[in-house]
């Protein structure tokens, strides 16, 4: 169990499932800070099967979120590659409060999950995380 300087703490779980996303056995981790800010905890996980679309589509319009997605991608020789794309999710209309403690957490968030994230994308809007906008960044980091 991890606390960070927010104060808030990583679930066990989201470590142990981000592990199993790294070896394919899920598409995407949806996590949240819990309703008492005490943590961050999983809310969904995505099959194998699920698309980018699938993804976002549960990101709240109101409330921020991390996201890790494993995205699969083609480079302009054809070739296929994918990389692990870790979301930043602070939507405008989400409370500033809610905001601050999204991105205050970030980093040691990302610190407590270790080795494997190879992309971050920030969205305040849903253009900011659209598909063309991250298949762009992780081709730019491909090359």
């Amino acid at each position: 169990y991890f606390i960070m300087a927010s104060g808030v703490g990583v679930s066990d779980e989201c470590v142990t499932l981000f592990a199993e996303l790294k070896k394919k056995q899920h598409r995407y981790l949806i996590m949240k800070v819990s309703d008492d800010n005490t943590e961050i905890v999983i809310e969904h996980t995505g099959a194998r099967d699920e698309s980018y679309t699938d993804f976002t589509s549960k990101l709240p319009k109101e409330s921020g979120r991390y996201g890790i997605f494993d995205y699969d991608y083609k480079m302009d020789d054809g070739s296929s590659r994918d990389k692990i794309v870790f979301v930043l999710w602070a939507p405008d209309d989400a409370p500033i409060k809610a905001k601050m403690l999204y991105t205050s957490s970030k980093a040691d968030f990302k610190k407590s999950l270790g080795e494997g994230i190879g992309c971050e994308v920030q969205g305040t809007d849903a253009s900011e995380i659209d598909e063309q906008e991250v298949l762009e960044k992780v081709l730019k980091l491909s090359r």
